[in-house]
């Protein structure tokens, strides 16, 4: 074998390793955020999270991707351990569908697919084309690749060492270890398996021994998970170590059933494939995986208990006084599901802002020194926030993030700052109850009760929009816009109103002054609020923008 042989084969395994990173990257950030929501939304049961495991680890070709997010998900609480479980146990089936569209070898019909790819990369001007032409052309490179491999292996057969090498690999224990060190090293228990499914083509491998390599796949493809929870909370940890447990146990469980039965279970799963030896080793590595999933799914809560034995105790408290719920120092930084991660964050804050606001405006119908403190120290927390999920934003959106949440991203910045001047707002709520306290303003039974009602309009145009914002729900959108027209009206009335008392006497120019204010500063907290509503949608609300005075 010669050294252009060699290197004839290493760029062979380049551009299959480069064509199933481009077309999993593609899907990714293609059907990325769309998919992460349905993996969100849908992984409350079990098994329907094992489903949902299946058909996105299918989509996006990876099970290192979706255990992955999987894990960040569990590190930012928004999904629990037993959640977390059957979504990797789905994984671990939908990751043998690469296997199985490698073995249609289509390796003939690759360069048409490579030249459509960059045609749609190249000359497509929209971007969602662009991303799935990403993805056409990562399936041709793919098999370009297994072509390249294919043919420099020819030569493989002439060099009587490393044909020693591969026949020396009877050892069940041996060729477990290499499945494990060739599957940590590419991050890819599907690349693997290509890998050996060509060399079985090639009459390179024994058949019998592919079983026992694919346990030690199965094994390795823990590795990336577990590297990417060490950064993470303890959930994280945990979650990485179910994948662990599971994939080990499930391992052990199928190599001493082949110790016992290897050529009864290769000879059923030749003739099930019709003798294609390509096929067999994508349907031994798809049944396995099955069986093991079946065998343990009704065990997982005793995996999810061993895994939090493995990694005990809780989380170190924060250092600092406030608290990031989402992201921050030790939560994982995954560029599916940063963005999702910045949304739960920024509704974190909104929730602050809004009680905040209902504080604000009680006290300053009832002034209360006590309550008008909390207001200072909410609006402090508010303004932490606002720094931590900026400078956050800031960071993710230098990384490839999926198209759909990188065309978002810039919604996200003005909602963080319309947050914050919602929390400026019952700031200046608070400065004018202090002021009611220490200038002893009055304000009459009918002007609070305005002030009440007008609150009690915002608070439930926030909680609409809030919904709108982080969950895409447009069923209030209708009442939205009406609350916004109502509570513009409402300002008008007030202002007129106030105005007459005042021609009349019925209250003090100061007391005026402090609900004029109040009343405008209710109204454009409902501007903020439908800012919010509509930011990620693209729909233009209808009203002029605002400038304010910071």
């Amino acid at each position: 074998m010669s050294i252009t042989d060699i290197f004839t084969l290493f760029g062979g395994l380049g551009f299959f390793l480069f064509g199933m990173k481009l077309m999993s990257e593609g899907l990714e950030k293609a059907a990325g955020a769309k998919m992460r929501g349905i993996l969100e939304f849908f992984t409350k049961n079990r098994f329907i999270g094992m489903m949902v495991g299946i058909v996105f680890t299918a989509i996006i070709q990876s099970s290192n991707a979706t255990t992955v997010m999987v894990v960040s998900f569990v590190d930012s609480g928004l999904m629990n351990l037993m959640q977390a479980s059957g979504v990797i146990l789905g994984a671990n089936i939908g990751t043998t569908v690469t296997g199985q569209l490698i073995a249609f070898d289509l390796s003939d019909i690759a360069p048409l697919v490579v030249i459509i790819g960059v045609v749609m990369v190249m000359f497509c001007k929209k971007q969602n084309v662009k991303k799935i032409g990403e993805v056409v052309l990562g399936f041709g490179i793919l098999f370009m690749g297994l072509r390249i491999m294919g043919e420099s292996m020819e030569a493989v057969k002439e060099s009587p060492q490393i044909l020693e090498f591969l026949s020396s690999l009877k050892s069940p224990f041996t060729a477990i270890l290499v499945g494990f060190i060739i599957t940590a090293i590419l991050q890819s228990s599907s690349a693997t398996v290509g890998i050996i499914l060509l060399m079985v083509s090639q009459n390179l491998l024994a058949f019998e021994i592919c079983p026992f390599i694919i346990l030690g796949c199965n094994i390795g493809s823990c590795v990336s998970a577990i590297l990417v929870s060490l950064s993470g909370k303890k959930d994280a940890k945990r979650a990485a170590m179910i994948h662990f447990i599971f994939n080990v146990i499930g391992s052990l469980i199928m190599f001493l059933i082949l110790l016992v039965a290897i050529d009864p279970i290769t000879d059923a799963l030749l003739t099930i494939s019709g003798g294609n030896l390509a096929r067999a080793v994508a349907n031994v590595h798809t049944l396995m995986k099955v069986f093991e999933v079946l065998l343990l799914f009704p065990f997982m809560g005793w995996i999810v208990k061993l895994a939090c034995k493995v990694v005990p105790g809780k989380d170190a408290a924060p250092e600092d006084e406030y608290e990031l719920l989402y992201i921050g120092k030790g939560t994982m930084i995954v560029p599916t599901t940063a963005f999702a991660n910045g949304i739960h964050e920024i509704e974190h804050m909104a929730r602050a802002a809004i009680e905040n606001l209902k504080i604000s405006m009680k006290t300053l119908c009832d002034p209360k020194e006590e309550e008008i403190k909390e207001v200072y120290r909410k609006e402090n927390y508010i303004d932490f926030l606002n720094r931590k999920i900026t400078d956050y934003l800031v960071e993710i959106n230098e990384l490839d993030l999926p198209f759909e949440d990188s065309r978002q991203m810039g919604g996200l910045f003005h909602v963080v700052n319309d947050i914050e001047r919602i929390g400026d707002h019952a700031e200046n709520f608070a400065d004018s109850a202090r002021d009611r306290i220490e200038r002893g303003i009055v304000f009459s039974d009918k002007a609070i009760k305005q002030l009440q009602d007008m609150t009690e309009d915002v608070i439930t145009l926030l909680e609409y929009s809030l919904d709108m914002f982080t969950n895409k729900n447009q069923e209030h959108m209708q009442e939205i816009l009406e609350l916004e027209d109502n509570i513009d009206e409402k300002e008008r009335k007030l202002q007129r109103s106030h105005v007459k008392r005042l021609t009349k006497n019925k209250c003090t120019p100061e007391a005026g002054m402090l609900f004029s204010d109040t009343v405008s500063g209710l109204e454009r907290v409902a501007d903020h609020a439908t800012n919010i509503a509509f930011s990620l949608l693209g729909i233009d609300p209808d009203y002029p923008d605002e400038e304010e005075e910071d």
